[in-house]
């Protein structure tokens, strides 16, 4: 079985914030937007993805959300982050005045900074997966071979970035990268989650489950709705 690299998850993480910052910034030179748009979004993506990946540890307990140290603890969500970062960047946009879209430069980066950052769990020996004999099964703090469900995820979040790469080199999706983005990663979510030992609460589903589940339905209907917006209509001959 494989044993666990010593490398550091702040150090980690931090880099996969670094990754996506420059990426950003190299992706979205097209944009045409001033320093202090660009400034902006960043920290409008950055904190609606912080603020809401940790919402859902912080309601098990309501005192945290008076510390400090509740805020910067471990623990987070990527499903809830990743909404929390659309909601940040959207508002952002609001108050900084940005008529352009946004989302498909945005698309590579943030999967790119995922993929850093499920490494960092996966050295973190958190959101590991269920016990396995397959010859890749990793052996986290309890000693018992699991999925490597981390690495799993961020092969998806590689792969998906490669993807969106070539769509937008072919100009593929326009404007929807984004969006057709969180649509798969959800989807991908609520598969992985059969192998991964959260508790079933209901009709043998995980709580992961059903918030990846209700995602895919509010992407699916903001991205008709984006799509019916910026489609001309046709023309009667």
């Amino acid at each position: 079985m494989l044993a666990l690299p010593p490398w550091n998850y702040s150090a980690l993480m931090l880099l996969a914030l670094a990754v996506s910052a420059v990426l950003f910034r190299a992706t979205g030179r097209k944009l045409s937007l001033t320093p202090a748009q660009y400034g902006a979004i960043m920290l409008g993506a950055f904190s609606g993805s912080f603020i809401a990946a940790r919402l859902p540890y912080l309601f098990d307990d309501v005192s945290a959300l008076c510390s400090w140290q509740g805020w910067v603890g471990n623990g987070k969500t990527i499903l809830f982050g990743l909404v929390g970062g659309y909601l940040g960047v959207e508002l952002a946009k609001w108050c900084a005045d940005v008529k352009v879209s946004t989302g498909d430069r945005f698309a590579v980066p943030v999967a790119i900074g995922i993929a850093i950052g499920r490494l960092a769990c996966f050295n973190g020996g958190c959101c590991f997966g269920t016990t396995t004999s397959l010859p890749w099964g990793v052996t986290f703090a309890d000693g018992i071979p699991r999925h490597p469900t981390q690495v799993y995820e961020s092969l998806f979040h590689v792969v998906a970035a490669a993807l969106m790469t070539y769509c937008l080199w072919q100009g593929w999706f326009k404007d929807r990268l984004i969006r057709l983005y969180f649509i798969s990663y959800a989807g991908y979510r609520f598969l992985t989650e059969f192998i991964r030992p959260e508790p079933r609460i209901a009709f043998g589903l995980t709580w992961y489950q059903f918030i990846a589940a209700g995602l895919i339905v509010l992407f699916i209907v903001v991205d008709q709705v984006q799509t019916s917006r910026t489609t001309p209509a046709a023309t009667e001959s």
